[in-house]
This record gives structure tokens, sequence and C-alpha cells, in this order.
């Protein structure tokens, strides 16, 4: 990174439009090394994908459904997808979901590794497969960003690489989870806020993304499809810069042509303190975790810095002010009583 890079009108640009692109992010040696071991693990799970098992539940043919409508998966995926389903509940002894499939919040389901019929591909939870890469995370140029979006107890919701292929139809347009499974109208802040760094160019014809800016302001979600609005704006970098959006932005991704080179990204989503978190699973603190780094922004699975917990888990938060007087105003009452 050679360029100085003005935070404060990033923060300004990212409430205003409701994303940002900072270009020329990385050195050439994080790129090179971030690249090799994306590559590295992608080869590795594409080569070993999670076999499938010999369970047979009453509800697979609904779960395999729901895979094959909502993404763009092979025979084999979602039949993958069903297995993954499985060893959830064997990890939680034998718990289901108390409603169907459709109702479940994104947050609680697998979502598929190749998709785009086996096209492109992701790997998940980058945070354990490759520490190496925790940096990524808490770069100065994001980290500052976070926290000014979601305060200082944001936690991680997943840290996962992306390889989008040629061939490829897009994304429909949509907001992040969960906002695309509550009803309107959306709340006025964002719940998670999206960082992109791109490890290949992204340009208008290898996958990148589109948004709709100003699109977070209207406490709605997109329009359903995937052609392209009037007034999108496609992110568009050379490889070693970063993206960053809110969750209540919308956003879609552009058709790649048969001829496309691959837009591979590492993608981190943080949330909000008492969000439900991918990784919360597998919380550490920098004195329990040796591979974090050294800084007290985070091993982000937490955030050692977050305030207090009520018995709920929610942030304790001080009682309203009517609250506080009517309280004080039975102390008073008392007091004058023992007088």
């Amino acid at each position: 990174m050679t360029q100085k890079i003005d935070i404060e009108a990033l923060k300004h640009q990212l409430a205003e439009e409701g994303y940002a692109v900072i270009e020329n992010v990385l050195e050439a040696d994080q790129l090179a090394h971030a690249r090799e071991r994306v590559a590295q693990l992608m080869a590795q799970e594409l080569a070993e994908p999670m076999p499938r098992d010999d369970e047979h539940h009453d509800d697979d043919a609904e779960i395999e459904a729901y895979y094959r409508k909502h993404y763009t998966v092979s025979d084999a995926e979602a039949r993958r997808m069903v297995a993954r389903v499985h060893q959830y509940r064997r990890d939680n002894a034998g718990t289901r979901w108390p409603v169907p499939i459709q109702k479940v919040s994104k947050n609680f389901l697998h979502l598929p590794t190749l998709f785009d019929n086996d096209q492109s591909q992701r790997v998940w939870n980058l945070l354990d497969k490759a520490p190496d890469l925790i940096p990524l995370i808490e770069h100065p140029v994001v980290l500052p960003m976070v926290r000014h979006v979601l305060g200082e107890d944001c936690n991680l919701h997943d840290f996962q690489s992306t390889s989008i292929g040629p061939r490829t139809g897009g994304g429909a347009r949509h907001v992040d989870a969960p906002l695309g499974q509550i009803p309107e109208p959306l709340p006025e802040f964002p719940l998670t806020l999206q960082n992109v760094w791109m490890l290949d160019d992204f340009t208008a014809d290898n996958g990148a993304t589109r948004v709709m800016p100003r699109s977070h302001k209207l406490r709605k979600a997109p329009p359903w499809g995937s052609d392209p609005l009037e007034g999108e704006v496609t992110l568009t970098a050379p490889a070693g810069s970063v993206a960053i959006w809110l969750s209540n932005t919308g956003i879609a991704r552009v058709r790649t042509t048969p001829a496309a080179s691959a837009a591979r990204s590492c993608a981190t989503t943080t949330s909000r303190g008492c969000a439900t978190s991918r990784t919360s699973r597998a919380r550490c603190r920098p004195k329990w975790c040796p591979r974090c780094p050294t800084t007290r922004a985070t091993c982000w699975a937490s955030a050692p810095a977050r305030p207090s917990r009520d018995e709920r888990g929610y942030p304790a938060r001080r009682r309203p002010l009517r609250r506080r007087l009517r309280a004080g105003a039975r102390a008073v009452r008392t007091q004058r009583g023992r007088g």
C-alpha cells in the first residue's frame, strides 16, 4: 500500500452510498501469499469434497429441493448438502430445526461449497484453515470502518474465500442475510458489513459485485432478478483492492463470459455484537490463541473488548430513564416511610 487513504472520507462514502472501494491496499507479497493459500485450499477441497453418507431422514427430499431451488448446484452438491445437515444433527445430539428449512435463518444453514453448477467454489472457515490470513481481518484500512459502522463489540460472522468461474449466470439481486428473510421495512442500520479482498482483478465480465448506490436508505429489499438496473455500479478494481458494503445495500453478481478468468476473493462478514455468528462456536481470546494478531482488536471469533452481557447474552444496557426515575421515586418513598 503506497497511497495515503482518507479513512474519514471512506466512512462518509459508506454512510451515504452504502459501499466503498479502496484500490491497491495490499502489498505485492501479501497479495501473492493470500492467492497461494487460497489456491492451495481450493485445490485440496475440490479433490476431497465432503462425502455423502448412508443416512436417510424423512425430510431429505425437502432439504435437497430447497438447495436446488435457491442455489445453482449440481446433483452431487445437493446431496452433499443433505449430508452436511445430517452431520450437523449428529454434532448436536440429533437436534432438528423446529421449523421447515424454508423458514430457518440462513445464518444457521450450510451454504454450498460448489455452485454455479460446479463452476464456482467457496472455502469456508479460513479462521481455522488458514490462520496466516487472519491479518486481513484486522487490516488497518478495514478495521476502523468496521468498528465505525458496527461498534467496538462486533463479531466475525464468517471468513471465507470464493472463486467465480467462467460461464456463470450471475447472482440474483438481494440484501445480505438475514435481512432478506425479515419483513419490511428493514432496519435503518446495517446488521452486518461485508469486506471483500480482491485476489484477482475484478472486471465487468468475471463475476464482480454490482451494487445499487444509496439503496440502503430505502429500507426494503431490491427487486428480484439478475438483469442490470439503471444506476447500478460494478465494483471493478485491480487485485489487492478491497470492497466494502453494508448488509442493507442491494447487491448482485455480474454474469461471466466463457473467456473470463477466475475472480478469487477473501471475504469477511462482520456482525453486531449480539448477532449470531457462524464462527461463534470457535471462540477464542488472544491470551488463549497464540496465532492471533497482537492487537486487542480481536481474534474476531469474539471481540475481547466487548461490553458485559446480561443473562440472555445481549449487551448489558442501562434501564430506560423512565424506569430509573420510577425506581428512584420508590426508593425515596421507602426512605420517608422509614423516617
